[in-house]
């Protein structure tokens, strides 16, 4: 995994996690990586500082998001997993059956590779990527 400062057209910043740099520029050229602030998909890498670690562990809490564009996607974040149901490697399948009238619809999260995400969208599906990493939940 890789994070990047990212940047949108409109100026507005965010880091997102990829599973790697390659996977980052495919995201970017299909127009699957989104501003968490304003949903645009024109991104691209911002400048970064190197983070270094001390070794040494966090004290106290976990932080709070800092900037707008952080806060921004912590409420994202918490919205998605309090509105709608979590259905993991599914997601396709279960989205699918929906839009068939198979199973009543409901709102749902989940994990997709771009070629399935991209065919759901071809064949009428509502999809959208998220900007960011499901939790992985089990059952």
């Amino acid at each position: 995994m890789i994070q990047y400062a990212l940047k949108c057209a409109e100026g507005h910043t965010f880091d997102s996690w990829f599973q790697s740099a390659e996977a980052f520029d495919r995201l970017a050229r299909t127009g699957m990586v989104s501003c968490a602030v304003c949903g645009g998909t024109k991104v691209e890498k911002a400048v970064m500082t190197p983070r270094v670690s001390t070794g040494e562990k966090p004290k106290g809490p976990l932080s709070k998001p800092a900037s707008p564009a952080e806060q921004a996607m912590a409420e994202l974040r918490r919205r998605v997993e309090e509105n709608s149901d979590y259905v993991g490697a599914d997601f396709v399948r279960e989205a699918r059956a929906m839009h068939d009238g198979d199973i009543p619809e409901r709102a749902i999260y989940g994990e997709a590779r771009i070629d399935e995400a991209r065919k759901l969208a071809e064949d009428g599906i509502p999809v959208a990527p998220l900007p960011f990493m499901p939790n992985r939940k089990s059952n």
